[in-house]
């Protein structure tokens, strides 16, 4: 109800098992009492006052709740439960209203906290809907500033600083808990009401509770203040927007304003990025640290405009035209043939699913030079037909199983940034030279002269490092710290040094370990250069042992960052991660083979499109790399390379072909005899990894000339190897 067609107030009080006051519904505790009265605002009468004592689940009390409320278990274990006591509620209101001749009311609490952060978190997980009137009320500490503007700050205020202000005299002790406050909320609601005061306010400001969370698209170009939003961490992997709107029942989320976040395999990483309606929302939200969603705790901490809209924001026109559909229920759909149309997918979905819009319905995700990625994104126009959808999870279309899972417009906006951005190994302007690594590379033996530290502070960097370390640092070899990111390229909190001898290392260990850096305790561990490579390169080290890397290619070595500044651009470290004979492999003779300097790479311009699908846990510098690291060379570079050699600076030959939809058995002997007669050896092959190390479906194959692999592309395009249609492209 709104404020303009109210008539009454209903002074609501209520307190729960836990904590009081300010902190009220931080701590997830069940609300155990209510206390109301009705007031008209016309003829200042008021209704009977009511005290209900509420039954929670858990009947035990703080503390501070025993000794402030002076309830008892036994006491409540007699009460009724929430619902039954807010229908209650109802009866007895109007039951009320009807003597006082009325017939609308707009509840009035103090403060914010009762109904925002206690009645809907708690109707939420138990399941029940709130009545209407618990979606607008009036904020008493809120109409009291309006009405006193010389008063203290809204958020200091109290029922009893309040009462103090304008000279009410009450005395806390002779009344129970509860009656008392809603007795002087009353009385401070007449002196509002007063001659005095009447011009100045007359409760036509409600503040309201969203019914439910809106979906919609974000502008990258769209304005968004820091002070509104949050990162929630935690998340089940399953989340969809609607669940996270639901951990934040109460509090008001801004249209399309939760983010979802992808991890570096393009699925949800347990973290999404709210923003709500104004900073006071976002304020409450932090109070909902630690809270569950299920059986897991969901951790709460502040982020930035530039955070969300860098998940949420999108430009695209056509992905802004798909998401102007408002109050759609989204499907990512993922998996699907490369070949598939969209009348293949509206088939696949069938009638008891239909799609919003039909074709315009849906959104198929492809990467920059047009080729299909195999996601798409559906809308549905209610939940019934989602639901429906999701029913066909694993369902075969073509010869491939479909996943289908609930998606957000911020992942839509997500998916469709990371497949247009820039490809990984961009198009190089000049050639790249190699930086010859120097003698000080990582220690790959068993021999046990490295440390890690364990539990470092995310903040923590190089110079906390050697300062924790203290006069240790004479010992660790030159460029032998090693910080480890995690594969979202955050600190993970792990990090290994180098000592120059194992004695070094032991004593480090012991002198170190479980020492504080800033405000946490770190742990301090010897271990091998094998030990610490494997972690480098992405594989776990625990007390069960090493778990290793999630894949190992022949070619890859742990990648490194160039240990020395340079104006360049620096070429990902990614692009390391394939040797450059992989990509073209020259013609092999004993002679070559024999006379083969360190030739500069050259990267042909097709090279451009490549996606490589491969992350690693960097170590960030100094550091002292462990493979050739690439930059961008200045021409004279180039050319004294060239000279040193005695090399041309020629383009190796060699013309490149991706294949698609391979089996993922597929190996070398596969893919040779697939291409039989085309001149071909095992150094021609390069299978593609996917984020978790398991074979991508595609291939990288080299042919000795641009002929050759276009009459492969003609005559092999589309035919089986094994069950799996193959596709090829000319790269």
């Amino acid at each position: 109800m709104t404020a303009s067609h109210s008539d009454s107030l209903v002074v609501l009080f209520g307190a729960t098992a836990g904590a009081y006051g300010a902190k009220l519904g931080s701590d997830e505790r069940e609300l155990i009492l209510l206390v109301w009265q009705v007031v008209d605002l016309h003829s200042k009468k008021v209704g009977t006052l009511h005290k209900s004592l509420v039954k929670a689940d858990s009947l035990e009390l703080s503390d501070q709740c025993r000794e402030v409320s002076g309830l008892t278990p036994e006491g409540l274990s007699k009460a009724e439960p929430l619902d039954r006591v807010l229908q209650q509620f109802s009866q007895l209101v109007f039951s009320d209203l009807k003597l006082l001749g009325r017939s609308s009311y707009t509840l009035c609490t103090d403060g914010q906290l009762l109904i925002r952060q206690v009645l809907h978190p708690e109707a939420s997980k138990k399941n029940f809907l709130l009545s209407d009137c618990f979606y607008s009320f009036y904020d008493l500490r809120k109409e009291f500033h309006t009405c006193y503007p010389n008063s203290a700050p809204v958020k200091d205020q109290t029922i009893k600083s309040m009462a103090e202000y304008i000279g009410l005299e009450t005395d806390e002790t002779e009344e129970d808990f509860g009656v008392w406050q809603v007795k002087t909320m009353v009385a401070i609601i007449f002196s509002m009401l007063s001659e005095t005061c009447i011009t100045d306010c007359r409760f036509t400001d409600s503040e309201t509770v969203k019914y439910k969370y809106e979906t919609g698209p974000c502008s990258k170009s769209e304005a968004v203040d820091s002070e509104t939003v949050i990162r929630a961490r935690g998340l089940p992997w399953q989340s969809s927007d609607q669940d996270i709107a639901r951990f934040f029942k109460g509090l008001n989320i801004a249209k399309g304003g939760v983010a979802l976040c992808l991890n570096a395999q393009g699925r949800r990483n347990g973290e999404a990025l709210v923003r709500f309606v104004n900073p006071e929302q976002r304020d409450l939200a932090l109070e909902r640290h630690k809270h569950h969603m299920g059986s897991r705790y969901i951790e709460v901490y502040k982020a930035t405009g530039e955070e969300f809209l860098k998940i949420a924001g999108g430009t695209s026109n056509e992905v802004a035209q798909f998401l102007s559909k408002e109050n759609q229920v989204i499907i990512r759909m993922r998996g699907l043939p490369f070949t598939a149309t969209l009348e293949d997918v509206l088939g696949f979905l069938g009638t008891e699913c239909p799609v919003t819009g039909g074709k315009e319905g849906l959104l198929f995700v492809k990467y920059p030079d047009g080729r299909p990625t195999g996601d798409a994104f559906v809308l549905f126009s209610c939940e019934e037909y989602a639901q429906n959808a999701l029913k066909k999870h694993k369902e075969i279309l073509g010869k491939r199983y479909i996943e289908l899972f609930r998606s957000t417009a911020a992942e839509v906006q997500q998916v469709l940034n990371r497949y247009l951005s820039t490809p990984l190994i961009p198009t190089l302007p000049t050639p790249i030279i190699p930086v010859i690594p120097p003698p000080y590379t990582i220690a790959a033996g068993s021999i046990r002269d490295c440390v890690r530290l364990r539990g470092l502070p995310y903040t923590a960097g190089i110079d906390d490092i050697l300062e924790f370390m203290g006069d240790a640092t004479a010992d660790i070899k030159p460029h032998g710290v090693h910080m480890v990111l995690n594969q979202q390229g955050r600190p993970s909190g792990d990090a290994f040094i180098q000592m120059k001898s194992s004695d070094r290392a032991f004593l480090v260990a012991q002198k170190c370990h479980k020492k504080m850096m800033k405000d946490r305790y770190v742990e301090v561990f010897q271990c091998s250069g094998e030990e610490m490579n494997f972690v480098l390169m992405g594989g776990t080290l625990n007390r069960s042992g090493l778990s290793p890397p999630p894949c190992k290619l022949p070619c890859l070595s742990p990648p490194a960052y160039a240990a020395f500044q340079t104006a360049a651009a620096v070429i990902p470290a990614e692009a390391a991660l394939y040797q450059p004979q992989a990509l073209l492999s020259t013609t092999r003779t004993p002679q070559a083979s024999a006379a083969a300097p360190p030739t500069v790479t050259y990267y042909p311009a097709q090279a451009a499109q490549l996606y490589m699908n491969y992350t690693a846990y960097y170590p960030s510098p100094p550091v002292s790399p462990t493979t050739v690291g690439y930059i961008a060379a200045p021409p004279a570079a180039v050319a004294a390379a060239a000279s040193a050699t005695h090399t041309p600076m020629l383009p190796q030959p060699g013309a490149l072909v991706r294949m698609q939809g391979l089996p993922y058995n597929t190996g070398m002997k596969e893919i040779l005899s697939f291409f039989q007669g085309y001149q071909l050896h095992t150094d021609s092959i390069l299978v593609l990894y996917n984020f978790s190390g398991q074979p991508s479906g595609e291939a990288l194959v080299t042919f000795p000339s641009l002929d050759l692999a276009k009459k492969a592309v003609a005559e092999k395009n589309g035919r089986l190897l094994g069950s799996r249609y193959i596709e090829l492209y000319l790269v």
